[in-house]
Protein backbone atom coordinates (compact mmCIF):
# COMPACT_ATOMS: atom_id res chain seq x y z
CA UNK A 1 0.00 0.00 0.00
CA UNK A 2 1.01 3.26 -1.06
CA UNK A 3 1.47 6.30 1.02
CA UNK A 4 1.28 9.83 0.40
CA UNK A 5 4.16 11.52 1.77
CA UNK A 6 1.86 15.41 1.70
CA UNK A 7 -1.07 14.04 3.47
CA UNK A 8 -2.31 14.89 6.94
CA UNK A 9 -1.00 12.85 9.31
CA UNK A 10 -3.39 10.57 10.71
CA UNK A 11 -4.07 10.00 14.11
CA UNK A 12 -6.61 8.91 16.97
CA UNK A 13 -7.34 11.14 19.57
CA UNK A 14 -9.37 11.05 22.19
CA UNK A 15 -12.13 14.24 22.84
CA UNK A 16 -13.35 14.67 25.99
CA UNK A 17 -16.91 15.26 24.41
CA UNK A 18 -16.48 12.34 22.46
CA UNK A 19 -18.34 9.75 25.07
CA UNK A 20 -19.31 6.59 24.44
CA UNK A 21 -22.78 5.34 25.48
CA UNK A 22 -20.80 2.14 27.37
CA UNK A 23 -18.65 4.45 29.08
CA UNK A 24 -21.43 6.97 30.54
CA UNK A 25 -22.29 4.46 33.38
CA UNK A 26 -18.84 4.88 34.43
CA UNK A 27 -18.74 8.64 34.36
CA UNK A 28 -21.95 9.33 35.94
CA UNK A 29 -21.37 12.11 38.17
CA UNK A 30 -21.18 11.72 42.05
CA UNK A 31 -24.91 12.71 44.21
CA UNK A 32 -22.43 15.01 46.34
CA UNK A 33 -21.28 16.30 42.99
CA UNK A 34 -24.67 16.79 41.42
CA UNK A 35 -25.57 18.63 45.11
CA UNK A 36 -22.32 20.78 45.11
CA UNK A 37 -23.32 22.19 41.86
CA UNK A 38 -26.93 23.04 42.51
CA UNK A 39 -25.60 24.57 46.25
CA UNK A 40 -23.04 26.83 43.72
CA UNK A 41 -25.64 27.78 41.19
CA UNK A 42 -28.06 28.82 44.62
CA UNK A 43 -24.78 30.91 45.54
CA UNK A 44 -24.13 32.39 42.06
CA UNK A 45 -27.95 33.84 41.92
CA UNK A 46 -27.32 35.67 45.86
CA UNK A 47 -25.61 37.69 43.83
CA UNK A 48 -27.88 39.35 41.71
CA UNK A 49 -31.09 38.63 44.50
CA UNK A 50 -29.38 40.25 46.99
CA UNK A 51 -29.52 44.30 45.37
CA UNK A 52 -32.51 43.72 43.91
CA UNK A 53 -34.50 42.57 47.30
CA UNK A 54 -31.92 45.04 49.27
CA UNK A 55 -33.49 47.64 46.88
CA UNK A 56 -37.08 46.37 47.06
CA UNK A 57 -36.42 47.18 51.11
CA UNK A 58 -35.39 50.66 50.64
CA UNK A 59 -37.86 51.30 48.35
CA UNK A 60 -40.97 49.85 50.73
CA UNK A 61 -38.96 52.15 53.44
CA UNK A 62 -39.16 55.36 51.12
CA UNK A 63 -42.93 54.35 50.69
CA UNK A 64 -42.50 55.15 54.46
CA UNK A 65 -41.00 58.35 54.40
CA UNK A 66 -37.67 56.91 55.56
CA UNK A 67 -34.84 57.92 53.12
CA UNK A 68 -32.75 55.41 52.14
CA UNK A 69 -29.05 55.19 52.60
CA UNK A 70 -28.51 54.27 48.78
CA UNK A 71 -30.18 55.11 45.70
CA UNK A 72 -33.28 52.46 45.61
CA UNK A 73 -33.41 52.42 41.74
CA UNK A 74 -29.54 52.26 40.95
CA UNK A 75 -29.09 49.46 43.59
CA UNK A 76 -32.24 47.55 41.52
CA UNK A 77 -30.52 48.10 38.22
CA UNK A 78 -27.28 46.50 39.66
CA UNK A 79 -29.07 43.61 40.60
CA UNK A 80 -31.09 43.17 37.06
CA UNK A 81 -27.94 43.55 34.90
CA UNK A 82 -26.32 41.37 37.50
CA UNK A 83 -29.02 38.18 36.20
CA UNK A 84 -29.23 39.46 33.21
CA UNK A 85 -25.16 38.68 32.88
CA UNK A 86 -25.43 35.64 34.54
CA UNK A 87 -28.17 34.37 32.82
CA UNK A 88 -26.40 34.76 29.50
CA UNK A 89 -23.21 33.68 31.04
CA UNK A 90 -25.47 30.33 31.91
CA UNK A 91 -26.82 30.05 28.43
CA UNK A 92 -23.83 30.09 26.49
CA UNK A 93 -22.15 27.09 29.02
CA UNK A 94 -25.14 24.89 28.82
CA UNK A 95 -25.26 25.40 24.87
CA UNK A 96 -21.23 24.67 24.81
CA UNK A 97 -20.60 22.42 27.12
CA UNK A 98 -23.86 21.12 28.93
CA UNK A 99 -22.49 22.90 31.86
CA UNK A 100 -24.15 25.93 34.30
CA UNK A 101 -20.83 27.98 36.45
CA UNK A 102 -21.46 25.44 39.10
CA UNK A 103 -21.03 22.39 37.34
CA UNK A 104 -18.26 23.81 35.85
CA UNK A 105 -16.77 24.65 38.37
CA UNK A 106 -17.11 20.90 39.99
CA UNK A 107 -16.23 19.37 36.40
CA UNK A 108 -19.44 17.81 35.76
CA UNK A 109 -21.63 18.07 32.35
CA UNK A 110 -24.95 17.06 30.99
CA UNK A 111 -25.04 15.28 28.10
CA UNK A 112 -27.63 12.81 26.09
CA UNK A 113 -27.88 9.38 27.04
CA UNK A 114 -26.43 8.49 23.79
CA UNK A 115 -23.60 11.07 24.56
CA UNK A 116 -24.42 13.44 22.31
CA UNK A 117 -24.31 16.99 23.42
CA UNK A 118 -27.06 18.41 25.11
CA UNK A 119 -28.53 21.70 23.46
CA UNK A 120 -30.01 24.92 24.51
CA UNK A 121 -33.20 24.43 23.59
CA UNK A 122 -33.56 21.03 24.85
CA UNK A 123 -32.39 21.74 28.43
CA UNK A 124 -34.97 24.98 28.98
CA UNK A 125 -37.67 23.07 27.26
CA UNK A 126 -37.48 19.77 27.82
CA UNK A 127 -35.77 19.26 31.29
CA UNK A 128 -36.59 22.88 33.24
CA UNK A 129 -39.95 23.65 31.88
CA UNK A 130 -41.96 20.21 32.40
CA UNK A 131 -40.83 20.05 35.94
CA UNK A 132 -41.30 23.98 36.50
CA UNK A 133 -44.99 23.51 34.81
CA UNK A 134 -45.51 20.20 36.88
CA UNK A 135 -44.64 22.09 40.22
CA UNK A 136 -47.05 25.00 39.20
CA UNK A 137 -50.04 22.56 39.79
CA UNK A 138 -52.14 23.91 42.84
CA UNK A 139 -52.29 20.88 45.60
CA UNK A 140 -50.13 18.65 43.64
CA UNK A 141 -47.38 20.65 42.33
CA UNK A 142 -45.58 20.54 45.33
CA UNK A 143 -45.18 16.95 45.13
CA UNK A 144 -43.79 17.24 41.86
CA UNK A 145 -41.44 18.99 43.14
CA UNK A 146 -40.56 17.15 45.85
CA UNK A 147 -39.86 13.78 44.00
CA UNK A 148 -38.18 15.56 41.42
CA UNK A 149 -34.39 15.78 43.46
CA UNK A 150 -35.30 12.67 45.33
CA UNK A 151 -35.37 10.37 42.31
CA UNK A 152 -31.05 10.95 42.24
CA UNK A 153 -31.36 8.48 44.88
CA UNK A 154 -32.85 5.64 42.74
CA UNK A 155 -29.94 3.03 41.13
CA UNK A 156 -29.69 5.48 37.92
CA UNK A 157 -28.92 8.63 39.60
CA UNK A 158 -31.34 10.71 37.84
CA UNK A 159 -33.66 13.35 38.51
CA UNK A 160 -37.24 13.16 36.85
CA UNK A 161 -35.81 16.48 34.99
CA UNK A 162 -33.13 14.09 33.85
CA UNK A 163 -35.68 11.30 32.85
CA UNK A 164 -37.78 13.63 31.15
CA UNK A 165 -35.67 15.25 28.96
CA UNK A 166 -33.37 12.11 28.40
CA UNK A 167 -29.87 13.18 29.59
CA UNK A 168 -27.18 12.59 32.54
CA UNK A 169 -25.23 14.56 34.67
CA UNK A 170 -21.36 13.20 33.84
CA UNK A 171 -17.93 13.86 35.27
CA UNK A 172 -15.69 15.84 32.77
Amino acid sequence: METNPYAAPEATVDDVRAWDAQGLEERKASRGKRLGAALLDGAINLVWAVPVFWGAVMAADVGKGIKPAAPTGGVMLLGFALLAAIFVVNCVLLHRSGQTLGKRMLDIAIVRTDGSRMGLLRYIFIRVLPVGLLGAIPYIGWLASLVDPLLIFGNERRCLHDLIADTIVVDV
